[in-house]
């Protein structure tokens, strides 16, 4: 898998409301609310690795699969009405997620109508039990869990045999000499989900593990490719299951 990629520098979150070009698909950012901000585009915990992560997966879901998918980056708040328009958002770092009663239930909407929350980038027990207090808000009837390994998920496009951890970019460079990948008390990657009354996924919950970083840092010589590999594969697979199901 090439995935060479060109040195970008981050503007200012883009949003839906620019009425960019018509695709088939628009990789999106989901801004929500969180212990340093509310939900705008100031920055926040949405903002980690936004826009050269988000750019490199966008480069690598067009060489790499059918999709028209648009070439820039694209950002919107919880409670946009746009939101509805787009099948799939994006959203790591929730450890610190804290989101406000119209987010709940803007996100409750967007995931019953069958939007998609592709969930990213966060470690340990402490950021894990934040998590599930703030989905518990968006449905307090589901739980939380474990996505089995014959999912379709995981062979939709490419065949996810084993679930990896995905190093930070800190722990990707250090890796040959010290062997850590985890952050924190997450030494055990798990791919988990949230899934709605007839059985589909609507959440999907990548936990202990970065594919943001991978993604990012692709065009870096020394963080090592099989995890960028790794990453693309997984969220290629995640983007085309929620455009089909």
């Amino acid at each position: 898998m090439n995935l060479a990629y060109a040195d970008d520098h981050a503007p200012n979150a883009k949003s839906t409301n620019e009425q960019p070009p018509q695709h088939e698909f628009y990789f999106t950012r989901g801004m929500f609310s969180d212990d340093f901000s509310m939900g705008d585009d100031l920055g926040g915990s949405w903002s980690i690795d936004y826009p050269k992560a988000d750019r490199h997966f966008i480069l690598a879901l067009n060489r790499l699969s059918s999709l028209d998918s648009s070439p820039e980056e694209n950002a919107i708040k919880l409670t946009d009405p746009k939101l509805r328009e787009l099948p799939l958002i994006y959203a790591l770092e929730v450890g610190s997620m804290q989101l406000v009663e119209p987010e709940i239930n803007a996100l409750r909407d967007y995931l019953l109508a069958g939007g998609f929350l592709f969930i990213d980038d966060f470690w340990g027990s402490w950021a894990w039990q934040n998590l599930v207090e703030q989905m518990q808000q968006v449905f307090p009837d589901k739980d939380i869990v474990e996505i089995p390994p014959t999912h379709h998920i995981f062979d939709i496009v490419y065949p996810i045999e084993a679930i990896q951890q995905v190093p930070n970019f800190r722990n990707g460079i250090a890796f040959e000499r010290t062997g850590i990948t985890h952050e924190d008390d997450g030494k055990e990657p798990r791919v988990s989900g949230i899934f709605d009354d007839e059985g589909n996924l609507m959440v999907l919950i990548n936990w202990n593990s970065d594919l943001g970083d991978a993604w990012e840092w692709a065009d870096h010589p020394e963080y090592p490719s099989h995890f960028t590999t790794y990453a693309v594969m997984l969220g290629i697979n995640v983007v085309v299951y929620a455009m089909t199901h």
